[in-house]
């Protein structure tokens, strides 16, 4: 049997010590806990017994250092092009705006993606190109090149420029959630008119879908005229395929008093693609078909038809403090021939302090054969103030 018994006098237990506490002395000193060290540093170990017990305690306290240096670490990084660094934990880029937490404000930041220069985080993010292409992964900058790793091991070089969106993976349920309310009231007193209108809206971005219901109304007072009611509301599902194309369903519903319409449902199905997807705009196409279902307060016969569909959206919102959405769908009829229908309408806000803002909107609603001659067109103007999550 061999033993090794090795001898520690107090010039070398000092030198291990110093050794120890030269290698943490910066971390250990942020952490506050360098009066702990300098107590070690300075008592005198003549056994053993002295000996193992400073071996325990400096494990401890590097076991403790090695938590918090990982905490920090896994903190995010933003590099501007001014030079400034914002640390903290990033939640979002979404719209050309990336969305940062931090641990000295209360509230987040938000900052134009324009402005960034480098991004480090080593925390999983659902991360989407500029090519449609979505990746799961982290990503750091070397210079200019931006590096993303994915979850199954690929390496991708980008530029900051070509990231469009990003997510974190471990995002609570509210830090998927979107939601906006407005309203506006107009009052006339000439024959007493009063008009008021609500939109609402409340969406659920997934990694790889978004669910999204709305609801608008506006109604019509005046003294010897039947009140005019126009209530919209629907839901849609939207799966993302690859390159940017992407898989829609959808269900609507339309009551509308100028056009004798008590209910169009209308359920739709098809296919889209982004051919413009960026940090300041996106434009996507898509086309399918679709069931229409109608009753009328006219008293005329219920018609079910099936229609095909195509359709396009523009958003618009690296404008300053302007955003602009407008979209437009053609209905052609497949069972009624010669009908056609088409949706159209344009939302342009102006955002105001404390996630505020003021909206313009227009709506138009065509059909070449309404319930009844005369009123194959109706249109809605609102102005109005709102708030969005």
């Amino acid at each position: 049997m061999i033993f090794f018994v090795i001898n520690f006098d107090s010039v070398c237990l000092n030198f291990f010590i110093v050794t120890i506490v030269e290698v943490y002395t910066t971390t250990i000193f942020l952490k506050s806990v360098d009066g702990f060290l300098f107590i070690l540093k300075n008592t005198k170990m003549s056994t053993l017994h002295n000996f193992v017990t400073l071996l325990v305690r400096v494990s401890i306290i590097t076991f403790f250092i090695s938590i918090s240096t990982v905490s920090d670490a896994q903190k995010d990084s933003l590099i501007l092009k001014n030079k400034d660094v914002i640390v903290g934990e990033i939640k979002s880029l979404d719209k050309g705006v990336i969305t940062i937490e931090t641990d000295y404000s209360k509230s987040d930041f938000t900052i134009e993606w324009s402005g960034i220069k480098e991004i480090y985080s080593i925390t999983p993010f659902l991360i989407t190109l500029k090519n449609g292409e979505r990746i799961t992964g982290t990503f750091h900058s070397v210079d200019t090149t931006v590096i993303i790793k994915s979850e199954d091991g690929k390496q991708i070089n980008t530029v900051v420029d070509d990231i469009v969106y990003l997510k974190g993976l471990k995002s609570n349920f509210w830090g998927r959630v979107h939601a906006s309310v407005d309203a506006g009231l107009s009052i006339t007193k000439a024959n007493n008119l009063k008009q008021y209108n609500v939109r609402s809206a409340v969406g659920y971005l997934a990694d790889r879908w978004l669910a999204e219901l709305y609801y608008d109304d506006l109604r019509t007072n005046q003294d010897s005229v039947a009140e005019t009611k126009r209530t919209e509301a629907g839901g849609s599902f939207t799966y993302f395929l690859p390159r940017d194309w992407y898989l829609i369903g959808a269900v609507t519903t339309l009551a509308n008093t100028e056009q004798d319409l008590k209910q169009r449902l209308t359920a739709k199905a098809g296919i889209g693609k982004y051919f413009i997807h960026t940090n300041k705009s996106y434009w996507g196409v898509s086309a399918g078909i679709a069931s229409n279902n109608e009753t009328f307060t006219n008293g005329k016969e219920k018609r079910n038809s099936a229609e095909g569909y195509f359709g396009s959206e523009l958003n618009l919102f690296d404008i300053g403090d302007f955003s602009l959405l407008t979209n437009a769908y053609a209905y052609p009829n497949l069972t009624e021939s010669g009908r056609w229908r088409v949706d159209f309408k344009l939302d342009s806000k102006y955002d105001l302090p404390k996630d505020f803002y003021i909206k313009f909107g227009i709506t138009v609603n065509y059909d070449n054969r309404p319930a009844e001659a005369g009123k194959e067109t109706d249109y809605v103007y609102v102005f109005a103030v709102g708030w969005e999550l």
